[in-house]
């Protein structure tokens, strides 16, 4: 088998099963391990698959910078955004992830709504300005430009004094092996810092971010509230989300 078609066999295989291990893989194609290796090496360098210990899943295709990901799953991310918005209460303090699909959540929000908002994202907060009685609370530091928000220690350490009823958080991947992933460890680290001082966490999961993982772990699923999505409940993932305890709202 050539190296082209082993490719294609693979990306159909992580497309249908949603994971790849190389022994496996290796054993049944009568090839060496090194060889499968080496071929999820090159599909992970052209942004194919994302590589982990033993194998490969599905890479997230919510990775772009903003512009790019404004223009991918536009539907899915409103009809999230809608049913997370119902989530945000009157009275309430809520953190709101940065990313577009928050933002779809910020211009979500009922006009009269009275409550707290606490994002690290400018482009987040300049949105709910639009929304007279929302007390709106930014939280400074380096601006990730690939995602418009604040990273590094000053984002990380002025969330250390927040205290929130909710956060919604944004992540690349939703995954039921690799958790919640995203494309950057500083932006990883603040996001787990805004989930630890929120009693509880959703998750933002529109359709192109299940079933696939990024390079860096932002949390467990375990250690969420929710998921919110509109993908069909009989999704493998969504599947095996729920076996372990999470709730998924729709």
């Amino acid at each position: 088998m050539l190296g082209a078609q082993r490719h294609d066999l693979l990306l159909t295989r992580l497309r249908t099963d949603g994971r790849l291990i190389a022994k496996e893989i290796a054993a049944e194609l009568g090839l060496s391990e090194d060889s499968i290796r080496r071929d999820l090496r090159e599909l992970a360098a052209a942004g194919l698959c994302q590589r982990v210990y033993g194998g490969a899943l599905p890479v997230s295709p919510a990775v772009g910078d903003l512009t790019v990901r404004a223009e991918v799953a536009v539907d899915s991310k409103r009809r999230v955004a809608a049913r997370a918005a119902r989530l945000i209460t009157p009275g309430c303090t809520a953190i709101l992830d940065g990313g577009t699909t928050a933002l779809a959540v910020a211009r979500a929000l009922p006009p009269d709504l009275d409550a707290t908002i606490v994002t690290h994202s400018p482009t987040v907060a300049a949105a709910l300005i639009e929304h007279p009685s929302v007390q709106i609370h930014l939280i400074g530091g380096r601006v990730f430009k690939h995602s418009g928000v604040a990273c590094g220690a000053g984002a990380v350490e002025a969330a250390a004094g927040i205290n929130a009823d909710l956060f919604l958080l944004g992540v690349t991947g939703v995954h039921a092996d690799a958790g919640l992933t995203t494309g950057d460890a500083d932006e990883a680290a603040v996001k787990r810092a805004l989930a630890r001082r929120a009693a509880d966490t959703y998750v933002l999961a529109s359709a192109e971010k299940i079933g696939t993982a990024s390079p860096f772990t932002v949390l467990p699923l375990e250690q969420v509230a929710a998921l919110v999505t509109d993908v069909d409940a009989d999704n493998p993932t969504l599947r095996a989300v729920r076996e372990r305890g999470v709730t998924v709202l729709s």
